[in-house]
């Protein structure tokens, strides 16, 4: 296979201000031999964690991560946002980019995002990979609001600490401290905002839309704090397959990237 396709980052216009994208093609000139495949992040994220992604699909397909309205480089709502909101900012991006039909990637309250585009531009949509689905309960949703996370900011260093002991509890099998680290900022850069991705996920309604998406999807289910909740999806795909990946948990783009991108590549390269 040909070297790994360079990343490059750029910034394009939505409802929300500006958008932060990285991006990456072949450079062979091949790139229509796939549809373009866009990846959206979960929250509190951004698409720097789709690296390894774009360098290895991006060898024969236009890549796009864009960074959530709020997150990563990405300019934020004024207004808290709701998932319709989220998907509406990536389909300004999709009309920028001007691809049809392209695939969809996502990953936590990316899957949500993608679940929306799927179902509000469904001509345009493909085929879609979800891992991580964020199925929740009324338990869960309660819990979430009795106490969001990410920890709200302290005077003191409690939410500093609280936020590092969760991504330390929750690094998956493989994660080295750099990876989990590198996360960590990621997750405090919204600063106030950082918890709006989880409240939007929250509200979102997944086990009402996700029924009725009709494009081939590949939902996995790693061993992170979804882990009991993914499977909930399996009898609401309308047209897809689950499945459950025990041996990797949060990071897998980056611990497993030979694994999970030839799983991608073999889901959207389907005729």
């Amino acid at each position: 296979m040909s070297k790994p396709a360079t990343v490059r980052r750029s910034y394009v216009d939505c409802r929300f201000g500006q958008l932060h994208l990285r991006s990456a093609k072949p450079d062979t000139g091949d790139a229509a031999k796939f549809p373009p495949l866009i990846c959206f992040h979960q929250s509190p994220q951004s698409g720097r964690i789709f690296t390894e992604v774009l360098k290895n699909l991006g060898r024969d397909r236009f890549v796009y991560a864009p960074d959530t309205p709020g997150f990563g480089e990405s300019d934020p709502p004024n207004e808290m946002p709701e998932i319709a909101d989220y998907a509406a900012a990536m389909g300004d991006l999709l009309d920028q980019l001007g691809h049809v039909p392209v695939d969809l990637l996502g990953y936590h309250t990316g899957a949500l995002t993608a679940t929306e585009l799927a179902l509000t531009r469904p001509h345009q949509i493909r085929r879609i990979v979800m891992i991580g689905l964020p199925l929740v309960d009324q338990a869960f949703i309660d819990a979430f609001n009795k106490q969001p996370w990410p920890a709200p900011y302290t005077e003191d260093e409690t939410f500093v600490v609280s936020e590092w002991k969760r991504s330390r509890h929750w690094a998956g099998p493989g994660m080295t401290l750099p990876m989990i680290v590198r996360s960590f900022i990621e997750k405090l850069k919204p600063g106030e905002k950082t918890f709006w991705g989880a409240r939007a996920a929250m509200r979102y309604g997944f086990d009402t839309k996700l029924p009725n998406v009709t494009q081939p999807i590949l939902a996995i289910g790693p061993k992170d704090d979804l882990w009991d909740i993914s499977p909930r999806c399996a009898g609401l795909l309308k047209n897809g397959r689950f499945e459950r990946w025990p041996d990797h948990g949060f990071g897998i783009f980056d611990v497993a990237p030979d694994r999970i991108n030839a799983r991608i590549r073999e889901h959207l390269d389907t005729v």
